[in-house]
């Protein structure tokens, strides 16, 4: 038979425990003496134990006593943050979560799932664009958290990862090998200048197959074989491998940084942002894979 601690009688014996009698645990409870007295006789008769010794001129706690303590205390406390959660109205509302495209993968769903399990009642707004939009959105106070791929860092953003571009390619494919080497690029990719001068200073050539600012186009002609591109360590969609080092030129590290406005949102942006940096701490880790 299935048997249920309830929350009030536990809360009665922590009050009764933590004020050494009946008398006092009722005014801290707003209870008549005889109220809190039938909660801690309810308590016994559910668990078949004495749990306060009361042979003495004071209440004491018998030994089973003093082992459920700790634990009631516990789920009072996890009771009272679950309550506050989910009714205080701090944590409604919404924010907005800016992230570039080609970093959403694999660690945002995993935040986004996280952060409705622990604030249901907040959206989160997610906006997928290139850093320098989401910059502009950022500053005209449109985005409350923003993700950038960046070369460097600055004053008023927090570097959370630092990962090198890696070349990418379809499974089993063949386009790393052509010449002049097909790309596949976005239009204001950050990462461009720095992929075209890496190619002329190995003296290869290079020719565009897409030049888009739709990532998907470039997922699917890359994923087609018809041509590489270049994505943080980690990032590229599961269906991408990196092409192996060596065949093609290295390629520079790059900042992940974090942007985020605590005007008016204080705990929840920042919560959010706290589960950003953790789930960005393993992108980029064993990730290392080779074709043809």
């Amino acid at each position: 038979m299935i048997r249920n601690l309830d929350i009030t009688t536990l809360r009665s014996f922590v009050a009764v425990a933590d004020s050494g009698g009946v008398t006092r645990a009722a005014g801290f409870l707003h209870l008549t003496q005889s109220a809190v007295s039938m909660q801690l006789k309810r308590l016994e008769d559910l668990l078949g134990l004495e749990l306060l010794d009361r042979s003495g001129r004071g209440i004491a706690l018998t030994a089973s006593g003093e082992q459920l303590l700790a634990h009631a205390r516990r789920m009072v406390a996890l009771n009272d943050e679950v309550i506050a959660r989910l009714t205080d109205q701090a944590f409604e509302g919404e924010v907005v979560l800016g992230v570039p495209h080609d970093i959403v993968y694999p660690a945002i769903p995993r935040v986004l799932q996280q952060f409705n399990a622990a604030f249901p009642r907040v959206r989160v707004q997610l906006l997928s664009s290139y850093t320098s939009r989401l910059k502009e959105l950022y500053g005209r106070g449109e985005c409350d958290v923003i993700l950038t791929t960046e070369a460097g860092g600055g004053d008023h953003c927090e570097t959370i990862a630092e990962l090198p571009l890696r070349w990418v390619g379809a499974t089993g494919g063949s386009a790393w090998r052509q010449r002049p080497l097909r790309l596949a690029l976005g239009r204001r990719c950050l990462f461009r200048p720095k992929v075209i001068a890496a190619l002329d200073a190995a003296g290869i050539p290079w020719d565009l197959a897409v030049e888009t600012e739709n990532d998907r186009t470039i997922e699917a002609t890359v994923s087609a074989d018809l041509a590489v591109h270049a994505m943080l360590d980690g990032t590229e969609a599961k269906h991408l491998v990196q092409i192996e080092p060596g065949a093609l030129p290295d390629l520079p590290v790059h900042k992940i940084n974090l942007y985020g406005s605590a005007d008016g949102k204080g705990q929840i942006v920042e919560e959010l942002a706290a589960l950003v940096r953790e789930n960005f701490k393993t992108v980029g880790s064993g990730h290392l894979r080779a074709v043809g």
